[in-house]
């Protein structure tokens, strides 16, 4: 058997030594598997361990670990948030501009029958500036309802929105009115003049 150009003889130990094929391959001939080394990095002194890298851990699996720790207590805490809170489901079917001062606004709203619920609906003139706004009452009753609310207006409306419903209270994060300065909402809802 031949080791770097010399002939093992004499040693008493010739099939301990692995063949030219085995070292190329990098196989141990005896299990057919990867050589190992015969020093087992841990006994090396601490500046060779730092040199080789031998020891040290790596830090990716406890970083996706906790990336997936964190996204599935997010994933939990969002499927039980929507579990808990109450399902208020809106929609605006359509409205009307009666006159210059009023919009009549149709939507629907799907509850639990036993919550008051509050929706705000506003309406904005062509520069998106608002020309009326209201929070609608809506008290228990069935779980659906279909409202058509008089929505007093500054001049005649070419966008309606129904911004948010809400049970309970009225919509806590919901845009609030945006008139311009000096302007005063109108009273709410529309009613017909009196005469007098």
């Amino acid at each position: 058997m031949r080791v770097d150009g010399h002939e093992a003889q004499g040693l008493g130990h010739p099939a301990s030594l692995p063949s030219d094929r085995a070292r190329r391959d990098g196989r141990c001939p005896a299990s057919g598997g990867a050589m190992s080394s015969a020093i087992d990095g841990r006994s090396l002194p601490p500046d060779l361990q730092a040199r080789y890298g031998v020891g040290r851990r790596s830090w990716l699996p406890a970083v996706a670990a906790g990336i997936a720790a964190a996204a599935f207590i997010a994933a939990l805490a969002f499927v039980t948030y929507n579990l808990v809170s109450p399902r208020v489901t809106y929609k605006l079917l359509a409205w009307n501009d009666v006159a210059a001062d009023r919009v009549d606004v149709t939507f629907d709203v799907r509850r639990s029958e036993e919550w008051d619920v509050y929706c705000v609906v506003r309406a904005q003139d062509e520069s998106r500036i608002d020309v009326g706004y209201a929070v609608v009452a809506i008290p228990r009753g069935t779980s659906y309802e279909q409202v058509t609310y008089p929505l007093r207006t500054l001049a005649p409306a070419f966008v309606v929105e129904v911004l948010a419903c809400a049970a309970g209270a009225p919509p806590e994060r919901v845009v609030p009115p945006q008139f311009p300065p000096g302007v005063v909402p109108p009273d709410q809802p529309w009613t017909a003049p009196t005469g007098g």
